[in-house]
């Protein structure tokens, strides 16, 4: 199974950028953030004429989130009040950006968490309010026994080797104690960054700020993240992040990141010979 993310910064400005990358990775799931667009307006026909299908979570010029696949998904979520019902998710679920949906018995779950801004402005305590309610959010699934894996634009940089500048930038927005904290919380322990696994070494970026030359001068972040449970771990084979859609002409700002598992399990647990 090949699970992707990639926050496009407008599925309609980017669309024929994310078709010829559909017909080159070939994922089982694509799952798309900032899509900018209401779901009537959503570019449908170009996907399900090749052969995709389409969930969609939309909204006219901001967030937005979609899941594409080659299979139909089963048992989709929109928002927060897809698994919580009080006041507050029904509050923080204006925004749209969450989905979710089970894909050969795995719930995959789509976000694009806010940025924040600054850490000034009123987004940022809204941010740290948004990552509270994903933490009961993600419970659901979990104490339903489903397999988890979290995919999407977390607008947050975890780790000094996540910033290609973390002396300057440690502190500041994406990159602050609270969002950290409020991201490993949501977390609990139980779910890992697969990415981590395979390559442990800083350099490596999956978003470039437009400005400040700096795509031209490699100066970006990795805060685009796939967590997986522990039984989806054990089955991870690669996680790779495909930068070279980042230099194309007119590009997003983000690149996508791409997991491949050996699911569901082989019965003799010898997957020597995944093919990545």
């Amino acid at each position: 199974m090949r699970i992707a993310s990639w926050n496009v910064n407008s599925v309609r400005t980017r669309l024929d950028h994310v078709l010829h990358w559909l017909d080159a990775a070939q994922p089982d799931l694509l799952c798309l953030q900032e899509t900018k667009v209401d779901d009537p307006q959503f570019p449908l026909e170009a996907f399900t004429s090749r052969g995709w299908q389409a969930s969609i979570h939309g909204q006219k010029a901001y967030n937005g989130v979609a899941l594409v696949s080659r299979t139909p998904l089963e048992d989709v979520r929109l928002g927060f009040s897809g698994e919580l019902a009080d006041e507050e998710a029904q509050e923080l679920g204006a925004q749209k950006r969450v989905i979710s949906a089970l894909l050969d018995g795995v719930r995959v779950v789509n976000l694009y968490v806010p940025n924040g801004s600054s850490l000034k402005s009123e987004k940022y305590p809204y941010k740290l309010r948004w990552l509270a309610c994903l933490q009961r959010y993600l419970q659901q699934p979990q104490q339903r026994g489903e397999p988890l894996c979290v995919v999407g634009d977390f607008n947050i940089a975890r780790e000094s080797r996540d910033i290609h500048d973390p002396d300057r930038l440690t502190g500041g927005i994406m990159a602050s104690e609270p969002e950290r904290a409020a991201l490993n919380s949501a977390l609990s322990g139980s779910l890992h960054d697969v990415f981590r696994v395979f390559e442990p070494d800083t350099g490596h970026w999956s978003w470039w700020d437009y400005r400040s030359g700096a795509w031209d001068r490699d100066r970006g972040w990795r805060i685009d993240h796939i967590y997986l449970c522990e039984e989806l771990l054990a089955q991870a084979r690669g996680c790779v992040i495909h930068k070279q859609e980042r230099g194309r002409d007119q590009p997003s700002d983000h690149a996508p990141v791409v997991v491949d598992l050996c699911w569901p399990p082989e019965e003799d647990g010898d997957s020597d010979d995944w093919d990545l």
